[in-house]
C-alpha cells in the first residue's frame, strides 16, 4: 500500500537549487510528487538527492527576476509539456538585499519587488489560468490546485536595512488572501507559510553578526535557528488534501518568534 501524500502529483518549486526551495522540493519528492525545480541554473544537487530517495525530479532552469507575465506563462508552459499537468505550485524563489533605507538604491529596491512579488503574482495567474480553462478537467475527480506563497516574519514586521524585503512579504501576504477570496470558488487553494529564522545563505549575514545573532536567538523560544526541514512540513501541509478548507491562511513556522 502506498501511503505517500502525493503520489500521482506534479509539484512545481520555484527556487529548488538551494536553502528552503530544495528543503521544500525533496519534502515532496519524499512524499511521491513528481517535482519540476526552477532556477537559474541545473539543480543537480536537489535532483540526485532527490532521486536517490526513489523520487521523480525535473529540472527547468528559468530567470524570474525580471518579474514578467510573459517569463511566468513560459514557466508553467514548460512544466505542462514535460509533466502534463501541475497540481501545486510553490513560489519560493526570492532574493534580498541589505542597506539603510537613506541609501537604498532603485536597483536593488525593483530587483527584491520583482523576484519576491511580481513572479509568484504571475506564476499563480498562469496555473490557476490553465486551471480555469481546462486543466481542472483534466485532473482527477474533485482535485483542487493548490498554491502555497512564501511569506516571512517580515510579512508582519519592518525589520532593520531590508525595506524592499519588508514590502515584498507584505505584499506576499496580501495577494495571497485577495487571490484566495477570488479563486475558492474555483477548487484552488492559495495559503502561505511564513517562516522565521532560517540558517540559509539569505540570513548569513545576520548569523556572523554576533550581536543581530544573539539577539534573535534571545527572542526564539526554541532558542536556535531553524533549519529548513523545520519548514517544510507546513508547506507539505498546505498542498496536501488536508488542507482543503485552507484559504487565504498566513501559516507562521517560527518557533515563537512572533508569539513573544
Amino acid at each position: 500500500m502506498n501511503n505517500k501524500r502525493f503520489t500521482d502529483k506534479v509539484i512545481l518549486v520555484t527556487g529548488a537549487g538551494r536553502g528552503l526551495g530544495q528543503a521544500y522540493a525533496l519534502a515532496f519528492a519524499r512524499e511521491g510528487a513528481k517535482v519540476v525545480g526552477v532556477d537559474l541554473s541545473e539543480q543537480t544537487e536537489t535532483a540526485a538527492q532527490a532521486r536517490k530517495g526513489g523520487g521523480e525530479y525535473i529540472s527547468l532552469t528559468a530567470n524570474l527576476g525580471q518579474g514578467t507575465q510573459k517569463d511566468a506563462a513560459a514557466v508553467v508552459a514548460s512544466v505542462l509539456e514535460k509533466a502534463g499537468r501541475i497540481d501545486g505550485v510553490v513560489n519560493n524563489a526570492g532574493i534580498i538585499r541589505r542597506a539603510p533605507a537613506v541609501d537604498y538604491s532603485e536597483g536593488d529596491w525593483n530587483d527584491v519587488l520583482r523576484l519576491n512579488l511580481s513572479t509568484p503574482f504571475f506564476l499563480s495567474q498562469a496555473a490557476a489560468r490553465w486551471w480555469m480553462t481546462g486543466g481542472r478537467e483534466k485532473s482527477p475527480a474533485g482535485a483542487r490546485l493548490k498554491i502555497v506563497n512564501i511569506a516571512s516574519m517580515l510579512s508582519f514586521q519592518g525589520g532593520i536595512f531590508v525595506p524592499s524585503y519588508a514590502a515584498s512579504k507584505h505584499g506576499i501576504a496580501g495577494i495571497t488572501k485577495a487571490l484566495a477570496n477570488e479563486w475558492a470558488k474555483e477548487r484552488i487553494n492559495v495559503n502561505a507559510i511564513a517562516p522565521g529564522y532560517v540558517a540559509t545563505e539569505n540570513t548569513r549575514p545576520l548569523r556572523e553578526d554576533a550581536k543581530r545573532s544573539q539577539a534573535v536567538l534571545e527572542r526564539i523560544p526554541e532558542g536556535r535557528w531553524a533549519n529548513p526541514e523545520d519548514i517544510a512540513g507546513g508547506c507539505l501541509f498546505l498542498a496536501s488534501s488536508d488542507a482543503d478548507y485552507l484559504n487565504g491562511t498566513i501559516l507562521n513556522i517560527d518557533g515563537g518568534w512572533l508569539a513573544r
